[in-house]
């Protein structure tokens, strides 16, 4: 019981619920892994009693918590405090409120908190002062109470950027390609925005982990992503350094080819050793005087974090990716040996930070040539849900995760074995005590150029499956985050960056979450094949009104009419973890998934479900009048169920850039690793033929189709 109350008391639920009605109670070793993760020691009866007195005794003289929070107009959220406790508030300014100044020194404060509403919005410093002699200071978050709408309803593409090849790129999409996606959708098709996958850092191979979503630092893009040529310094190369970058870009133009006419994978690897080699040689030229003045000012606002990142890098390209088997000292970025590396290092970590600048450019001209365009809202940048254990982010903030666990989901009905997806979890202990400013400054850098940010797992600013190393995810528990804390953050950093906040809510939610981020602005994740009435009866009618067959297992739910649908919402027919609609209407996706061993059961019972789930919906699209044209032909659906989606009141409506085209690959196939080509293909038409930029925007099947979206625009 004590060990039980101990986790509690830490955040940690001791059961969870698979389904309704099911409580699987956590294991006791589990609970012991996971405090030992947050510094508390419950290995023995006589630990526990120690921490459980600790604890009592810290909360017992703690006047406030690490980190308290207020909403715009309103007083902070405190604790009981003792009566006579004087409160006063500097502001990140320097202002002191609540209190007066005497001879340099802060006097006095007021007794009640509603005197401190309406403070500034930002992060201040909140002082108590008890009449007992205690002593307290917190960080306290003033913030808006929603972050900011979306302009309007609008709508735009979903593209994971690296399979968005034009004929300039070299072997995979980049920043140019999207500047120019940006450019032309917005002023041809009038979309208000374009939503990326994440573009963070990766841990650096070979062989380099292709899915955006692993990454080495969320806080800094890769500059695998830069487009060479439209780096300043590229027209001022000359001579033999010229004579070499000519050289490298034909070797790309057959990476390219290889891609986009043989028939190859994306090779990012390879993508990336010419375009090192590349900016290797742009290193070699001066920068001029305003382009050095620019990049002292970016070094200046990126800090100590910046350095980081480029140090770590630097250290990468000498002793390998992972710093946990690095020599004596430098596992430690604040050792005297990382600093005397560092020094070392100098030109080696200039060139990374600049390589950061370089990016931090590019993406800024895209988020310009999107508003320049006419979008309402521009690029849509993605959070990942966490960081690869022993990247760049883990190494500089050791302190902010949490040693030997890693974030996943439990089991339930749809995986009894539950997933690990490798990734170490912020500690939310050590978050509360910094003002949640890694937090903070995460978010900070990816609005820097966006209109809009996705953020994986939204469910994760509430709690997070943690699964202590070497063990299955069946057994690890649930640790609880300040929601309010972590919302408040992002309300604060999207209302200085004037960007709306998607968050993708899709999989098992606990109760009360949805509301949550509905209150506070935050908009969910709707996927055409989800939206269903579930936990209600179908209505019991035929499919399409023609076939009367019953679906061949458990009737699911009755489909949601659009007018049913949530407003808060980025509506989408597919994402990147979904088949291509064309792959769906056509069999395509059971076909794949039976080829690689990965139905759930027998063959001939998932065909069959798949076809009467298409029955399904087609009797939907027609009975809502969406398919005039008939279910014989594709295209016609696929513009249907996009139909249906303008029917709905979304906010937003994204449109798989792929489903334009008629592919029928999808980008990810969850399940797989070596089976099938994750996050290497290009998009593609009906045929597997790879459609460049330029192919796109001529395409009369992309044109067809958002001609259905036009009435959306007006």
């Amino acid at each position: 019981m004590g060990r039980a109350r101990l986790a509690r008391l830490h955040g940690i639920a001791t059961s969870y619920e698979p389904a309704p009605g099911r409580t699987v109670h956590i294991a006791e070793d589990t609970a012991v892994a996971v405090l030992a993760a947050l510094g508390v020691d419950a290995s023995t009866p006589q630990a526990v009693r120690t921490a459980l007195a600790a604890h009592e005794e810290s909360v017992g003289h703690a006047l406030l918590p690490p980190t308290v929070t207020a909403r715009s107009g309103r007083p902070p959220r405190l604790p009981d405090l003792p009566d006579g406790t004087v409160l006063s508030v500097r502001t990140e300014d320097g202002t002191l409120i609540g209190a007066e100044v005497r001879d340099g020194t802060p006097y006095g404060g007021t007794q009640d908190p509603a005197a401190l509403a309406g403070l500034p919005l930002g992060v201040h410093d909140l002082r108590a002062d008890a009449p007992d002699g205690r002593t307290a200071r917190a960080h306290l978050i003033v913030a808006p109470e929603a972050v900011p709408a979306p302009p309007g309803r609008t709508h735009g593409f979903l593209v994971q950027l690296y399979s968005l090849l034009s004929r300039h790129s070299w072997g995979m999409g980049d920043l140019g390609d999207l500047a120019d996606l940006a450019a032309w959708s917005g002023r041809a098709l009038g979309t208000g925005f374009v939503q990326l996958n994440p573009l963070h850092a990766a841990v650096p191979g070979p062989p380099t982990d292709p899915s955006p979503y692993r990454p080495s630092s969320r806080r800094f893009p890769d500059p695998v992503h830069l487009r060479i040529e439209q780096i300043p310094e590229y027209a001022l190369l000359a001579g033999d350094a010229r004579a070499r970058a000519d050289e490298l870009a034909s070797r790309a133009g057959e990476l390219r080819a290889d891609v986009l006419d043989r028939g190859g994978l994306i090779d990012r690897d390879a993508v990336w050793a010419l375009k090192r080699e590349a900016l290797e040689l742009l290193g070699t030229v001066p920068l001029g005087p305003g382009r050095r003045a620019a990049y002292c000012d970016f070094l200046a606002e990126q800090g100590r974090a910046l350095d980081d990142h480029a140090t770590w890098c630097a250290l990468a390209e000498r002793h390998g990716p992972d710093w946990r088997g690095w020599p004596a000292g430098l596992c430690d970025p604040r050792s005297p040996q990382t600093a005397r590396i560092r020094h070392r290092l100098l030109d080696r970590i200039d060139f990374h930070c600049r390589l950061a600048w370089f990016t931090d450019q590019q993406l800024a001209a895209a988020q310009r040539a999107a508003r320049e365009a006419g979008m309402a809202v521009g690029l849509v940048h993605d959070l990942a849900v966490g960081v690869h254990p022993s990247g760049a982010d883990t190494w500089a903030q050791q302190d902010a995760f949490a040693t030997g666990m890693s974030v996943g989901a439990p089991p339930d009905a749809f995986n009894s074995r539950g997933q690990d997806w490798g990734l170490p979890p912020w500690r939310p202990d050590a978050l509360a005590a910094a003002g949640y400013a890694p937090y903070r400054a995460l978010l900070r850098g990816l609005l820097r150029h966006a209109g809009a940010l996705r953020i994986d797992h939204v469910m994760g600013l509430f709690r997070l499956w943690w699964v202590p190393e070497g063990r299955p995810p069946t057994e690890g528990a649930y640790v609880r985050y300040d929601g309010e804390a972590m919302l408040s953050a992002l309300a604060l950093e999207a209302h200085r960056a004037g960007a709306a906040v998607i968050g993708e809510d899709l999989g098992t939610v606990e109760p009360g979450v949805r509301e949550a981020l509905a209150e506070r602005g935050v908009l969910g994740t709707s996927v055409l094949w989800f939206e269903r009435a579930y936990g209600t009866a179908a209505d019991g009618s035929p499919a399409d009104g023609d076939d009367p067959t019953p679906e061949p297992a458990a009737t699911p739910a009755r489909i949601l009419a659009p007018d049913e649908w949530r407003a808060g919402c980025l509506a989408t027919v597919t994402t990147h973890d979904l088949p291509p609609t064309a792959a769906r209407l056509t069999g395509a996706d059971v076909a794949l998934r039976e080829r690689l061993g990965l139905l759930a059961g027998p063959p001939e019972r998932e065909r069959s479900r798949a076809a009467y789930e298409l029955r399904e919906w087609l009797g939907a699209l027609s009975r809502h009048g969406l398919l005039p044209e008939g279910a014989r032909n594709e295209e016609a659906v696929v513009k249907a169920v996009h139909r249906f989606l303008l029917r709905t009141p979304a906010r937003m409506v994204g449109i798989w850039l792929p489903d334009a085209v008629g592919d029928r690959r999808p980008q990810n196939l969850p399940g797989t690793w070596d089976e099938y080509p994750n996050w290497r293909l290009p998009i593609a038409g009906p045929d597997g033929r790879p459609h460049t930029l330029e192919e796109l925007a001529a395409s009369p099947r992309l044109h067809a189709l958002m001609r259905e979206l036009a009435s959306f625009a007006r």
